[in-house]
C-alpha cells in the first residue's frame, strides 16, 4: 500500500497522511478472499471412514503410575561456598 503524505486541498482543508490501496487491489483481494473462503468451506467436507461404521479408537497402552525402576537415583548437588573465608558485615547504627 502506498503512503500518501500530509497535504492541503485546494479549498484549504488539511489532510493527514494515510495509506491507500492501489487501483484494482481491493477487487483482487476480494476475489482472493472469496476463493480462500470457498477452499476452507468445501475442503474435507466429504471425507469419511469408508465403511460407514464409527472410526476405531486407539486403545491406551500406558500403565499409571509411571515408574523408572532401573534408573539411577538423581544426584543431589551440595551447595558450595563462593569464598573460603567468612564475610563480616559491619553493623549499622540503630540496627535491631
Amino acid at each position: 500500500m502506498p503512503w500518501i503524505p500530509d497535504y492541503v486541498r485546494s479549498d484549504g482543508t488539511p489532510v493527514r497522511g494515510h495509506s491507500r490501496w492501489p487501483a484494482g487491489a481491493r477487487r483482487e483481494m476480494t476475489i482472493f478472499a472469496g476463493f480462500a473462503l470457498a477452499v476452507v468451506a468445501f475442503g474435507n467436507g466429504s471425507a469419511s471412514t469408508g465403511s460407514g461404521d464409527a472410526a476405531p479408537r486407539p486403545q491406551s497402552t500406558v500403565q499409571y503410575p509411571i515408574r523408572f525402576d532401573n534408573a539411577p537415583p538423581p544426584r543431589i548437588v551440595q551447595p558450595r561456598p563462593t569464598v573460603s573465608y567468612g564475610v563480616r558485615f559491619p553493623e549499622a547504627e540503630g540496627s535491631r
